[in-house]
Parts: structure tokens; C-alpha cells; sequence
């Protein structure tokens, strides 16, 4: 699993929200709205990915 790799798009704004989901979204990789980051899949990005979950948008990365 951790050789794979996910693309991570955000598409929700973290102005507003709870202060650990943006801490989440700046350990993710996130500077600014509508970012997109690649991360190599494993079960703690999967638990970081699931504390933002209706912030951003998953595809995993073919190749």
C-alpha cells in the first residue's frame, strides 16, 4: 500500500473550520484553495484524509 500514491485536490476552504482540520490541511500540503498534492498512500495519510474528508477530493494516481 505504501507504494502506491493518491492525489489530494483541495476544494473546500479551511477558513472557519476547526482548528485541527486546517493544522490537517497545512500537514497535508496545503497552501493555498483548490491545491492539488501527491502523497504516497498509507494508513496515517488515510486517517489525516478522513478528519477532512468534505474538504477535499481523493483520486489515486495510475502509474
Amino acid at each position: 500500500m505504501a507504494d502506491r500514491k493518491v492525489r489530494i485536490t483541495q476544494v473546500r476552504s479551511g477558513v472557519g473550520r476547526k482548528t485541527n482540520q486546517q493544522r490537517t490541511l497545512e500537514a497535508l500540503g496545503f497552501k493555498k484553495h483548490q491545491q492539488t498534492v501527491v502523497h504516497n498512500d498509507g494508513p496515517a495519510l488515510r486517517g489525516m484524509i478522513n478528519c477532512v474528508r468534505h474538504l477535499v477530493k481523493v483520486e489515486d494516481v495510475n502509474g
